[in-house]
């Protein structure tokens, strides 16, 4: 598949256009805390030249008490501006891990109305090729930026219990097959194990092959299939605390399945109230 502004694009795409002044590059490295990583003191250490860094948490409701939630509006635009980014800028952003929680920035870029790309292989598959990187931090000046939300990306815990009882959108969940299933303890204290009832499980590693760039075609399309979800119909993604699920979301994107939205809270949210029922194993 070919590079695209609006979703993916290569290491090769990104580096014949690195000198342009209307590129901006985002490291948008996030990593869970058992990993012992540090997106910003790796950003210190090394990254894509003229690369600018944007934590997962600070561009997040903090009024929340659920892990890195939307931030409305006026925060976006507070953290784009503190950035450099605005209007007729081509945005690419890239993770450390490959594609991780760079799709959770560019589903945010969607969910206000603007066009960005993920690094397709993210800086690992940089980095393997031997493409320059460095400490030095760039120059920001500011370009304003207008928004426009788009209110039907994003899913409420309210649309997706209606969504499992009526079924007029598939639930489609990122997490491994382990905790889907329940078999495995939740990483967040408090948390039940399982899935939303009905919901198809496509564990986020399903879409992506072994250097860490994303399937393509027919292969991404089998990853979907394979567990049951049908292509034509809409989707709400799902995944343990709504980082992983933007993966399934861009993987969409690119199949050009337009009709998916994600669900902020997932299982963080879905896995913490009694009163919301869950489903083991399979089913």
């Amino acid at each position: 598949m070919a590079d695209d502004p609006a979703t993916l694009v290569s290491t090769r795409w990104l580096a014949e256009r690195l000198a342009s002044p209307d590129l901006r590059v985002i490291d948008a490295s996030w990593h869970l805390p058992d990993t012992g990583r540090d997106g910003r003191e790796e950003y210190g250490a090394r990254h894509i030249p003229g690369a600018r860094f944007l934590d997962l948490d600070e561009v997040s409701d903090a009024r929340s008490t659920l892990p890195h939630m939307a931030p409305p509006a006026g925060k976006f635009l507070s953290r784009m501006r503190r950035l450099g980014v605005g209007d007729g800028h081509v945005v690419v952003i890239y993770d450390g891990a490959g594609i991780f929680s760079a799709a959770r920035i560019w589903w945010l870029f969607r969910l206000f109305g603007k066009t960005a790309a993920v690094l397709d292989g993210g800086l690992p598959k940089w980095l393997a090729e031997g493409r320059p990187v460095t400490s030095d931090l760039p120059a920001i000046r500011d370009r304003p930026m207008n928004v426009a939300a788009r209110p039907e990306l994003m899913r409420n815990v309210t649309q997706v219990a209606q969504a499992a009882k009526l079924g007029h959108a598939q639930i489609v969940d990122a997490r491994g097959a382990a905790r889907f299933r329940g078999e495995a303890a939740e990483p967040r204290p408090g948390l039940r194990a399982g899935h939303i009832p009905g919901a198809r499980n496509v564990p986020y590693a399903a879409l992506l092959e072994p250097d860490g760039t994303m399937k393509d075609g027919a292969d991404l399309a089998k990853a979907f299939i394979a567990a049951g979800v049908d292509l034509k119909r809409p989707v709400i993604t799902t995944c343990g605390s709504g980082v992983t699920a933007a993966i399934l979301n861009l993987g969409l994107a690119r199949l050009g399945h337009d009709d998916h939205a994600l669900y902020d809270g997932s299982w963080a949210e879905w896995g913490m109230y009694p009163d919301l029922k869950i489903a083991r194993g399979d089913a």
